[in-house]
């Protein structure tokens, strides 16, 4: 079977040349055109259906048009959208108290995108170095991960180790420090009296779903503890069920200072961000020392206080973890049949291709074919993150057209 064998409508290739014509080329998508979706299923221009097994990224943990989450979006348009925060809003109030209360934490900064929630990290573990830590002016450093993807704006790329990340966007913001991901040694051989934070991932999703060590989150939380440095945790593709939890840290028994959020947190409707700690960390923001003119904003707070509502609830997590476990066994079977390896926890697995089957996009093409939509990643790895309502029918159909897919030559 060929590796590219899929030959687009009229229809597709119309949309796709108009995108391609006037869209700058960032992306590399797979070629469908997806018009329309609910749940776990999304429909293309020609009216063929297709399992969505990457959720956006897991920004539709919940599913396409949830219903819930739905309503809330519409009752909450025909009352107010945007105000700014120069003035106060009604959504506001609950959101942030609903979700504080779920992470166990004090306050919430809102924002909108995730790598607006990163960007906001930074700057509040660098002022929190040098107004409560002491760091000297100028000189605060964050720790941060190799193989690490926090986003991509100017500064968070300073960070990345990835090629097509960084290559002609220099130069670089300074302050940070790269170390080894796992690597307890190394991390703590990396603090000094200048360390503000340590930023990292539970699980490295772009890197094709990387779980550290057992006991290495842990040993973070306890290192930063005692080196009084900032624990800062990017949930935003691990958090709010993937994993079978809230947070992934949940799963490892940690609790971090700061949590980063995203993606899932706006159901699929609409960006919505967060940081999320404790007074004593957000506390050092005042009035005009960062913000957002949409962060906050009330159609997005009245969705993401729904969100909170879900998970407040718990079946989410719950559905995440037991069908997970179905997941993993079945891919796992695939090791050493065109499958190298499979990491993951939850309803998100990273899966090596042997080499001799063809490479991860390969396997995505063949995937398109048989109606499942799955995203690459560097070179040799698919990552699959599908919607957690996904029916225990529509995984099992996923992993034998992962099989299928794998057994093709090139």
């Amino acid at each position: 079977m060929s590796a590219v064998g899929i030959r687009a409508s009229e229809a597709t290739e119309a949309a796709i040349g108009q995108v391609e014509a006037h869209a700058a080329h960032n992306y590399h998508p797979l070629p469908v055109v997806v018009t329309e979706a609910s749940g776990a299923w999304v429909t293309d221009v020609d009216g063929r259906r297709y399992l969505d097994c990457l959720a956006a990224y897991s920004a539709v943990n919940f599913g396409h048009g949830n219903e819930r989450l739905i309503a809330a979006a519409k009752a909450q348009l025909d009352r107010v959208t945007l105000t700014s925060r120069a003035f106060h809003s009604a959504a506001l109030g609950p959101f942030v108290e609903a979700l504080a209360r779920l992470a166990g934490k004090e306050m919430v900064l809102p924002m909108n995108t995730g790598a607006e929630a990163v960007e906001s990290g930074i700057k509040v573990a660098r002022r929190w170095a040098y107004e409560v830590k002491g760091v000297p002016a100028g000189e605060a450093e964050i720790v941060v991960m190799e193989g690490n993807f926090h986003g991509r704006t100017t500064t968070i790329v300073s960070f990345s180790d990835d090629p097509d990340a960084t290559t002609n966007y220099g130069p670089f913001t300074p302050g940070f420090v790269r170390v080894p991901y796992g690597d307890i040694d190394a991390l703590e051989a990396a603090i000094t009296p200048r360390t503000a934070a340590v930023l990292l991932e539970p699980i490295q999703g772009e890197a094709g779903i990387l779980v550290p060590p057992t006991g290495y989150l842990q040993a973070v939380r306890e290192l930063t503890r005692r080196e009084r440095v900032l624990m800062i945790a990017d949930e935003i593709q691990s958090g709010l069920g993937r994993t079978g939890a809230t947070f992934q840290c949940d799963n490892e028994g940690v609790v971090p200072d700061v949590y980063l959020l995203g993606k899932a947190l706006g159901g699929g409707v609409v960006p919505v961000s967060a940081v999320v700690a404790d007074a004593d960390v957000l506390g050092v923001l005042t009035p005009g020392s960062h913000g957002s003119t949409f962060g906050g904003n009330p159609l997005a707070a009245a969705v993401g206080l729904e969100v909170v509502r879900m998970l407040e609830e718990g079946a989410m997590q719950e559905r995440a973890r037991v069908l997970g476990e179905r997941l993993h066994e079945g891919l796992g079977a695939l090791v050493g049949h065109g499958v190298t390896a499979v990491r993951g926890v939850g309803l998100w697995a990273g899966i090596d291709i042997d080499p001799a089957v063809g490479s991860a996009r390969d396997v995505c093409l063949r995937l398109l074919e048989r109606g499942i939509l799955a995203k690459d990643t560097h070179g040799q790895t698919v990552r699959l993150a599908p919607p957690i309502v996904i029916e225990e029918a529509d995984l099992d159909m996923l992993v034998d057209a992962f099989r299928e897919a794998v057994s093709a030559q090139r």
